[in-house]
């Protein structure tokens, strides 16, 4: 029996890449810009100096010390007993970026083969049945079914499959799983 596929983005959706920026922010301004005076706004924007999040992605060290998203590891464990899971990144803008995201993944996931991550530019060409994801940019061009992680910067689209935690991601496909009467 073929089972069904799902992508899982990592920054945003696996990795708490908002904490990330917030506790970079903070450790180089001594301020801290909490999510809700982030909401709807995109991550740069999001902070006083528009400068320091492009800062931190091209900053050596910056992927590889993300923290890992409340539930996270649990959850795709869990989802691996009925679904092929596949980790969709796209990981090519920045020069360290690639290493230091298979390191993370190879530290808090190792049960996830090499063979299911995908580390790419436009995940456009991605063809699962689902894609979890929290931009729309990714979102709009799924081919499956999009469902959209909750983050401050999405909290005004509205067109998507929306959860807010891994719980809800949990809820969702025990639901996917059930026959339709």
């Amino acid at each position: 029996m073929n089972r069904k596929k799902i992508a899982i983005d990592m920054d945003g959706v696996m990795a708490d890449i908002e904490e990330q920026f917030m506790d970079w922010y903070e450790k180089e301004h001594g301020i801290r810009v909490p999510r809700e005076e982030r909401l709807g706004v995109l991550e740069p924007e999001g902070f006083p100096d528009k400068t320091a999040i492009k800062r931190y992605v091209y900053t050596p060290g910056f992927f590889r010390t993300i923290p890992v998203m409340p539930g996270a590891i649990e959850a795709v464990k869990a989802l691996m007993e009925d679904y092929e899971v596949f980790v969709v990144s796209a990981a090519t803008e920045f020069p360290q970026c690639l290493s230091e995201k298979m390191e993370w993944l190879n530290e808090y996931f190792p049960f996830i083969k090499w063979t299911n991550i995908v580390l790419c530019g436009d995940k456009s060409i991605i063809d699962t049945d689902y894609l979890i994801d929290d931009h729309c940019k990714n979102l709009d061009f799924c081919k499956g079914k999009p469902v959209m992680f909750n983050a401050s910067h999405n909290v005004n689209q509205l067109h998507h499959t929306r959860v807010m935690n891994w719980n809800d991601v949990l809820d969702l496909f025990e639901k996917e799983k059930e026959p339709v009467v």
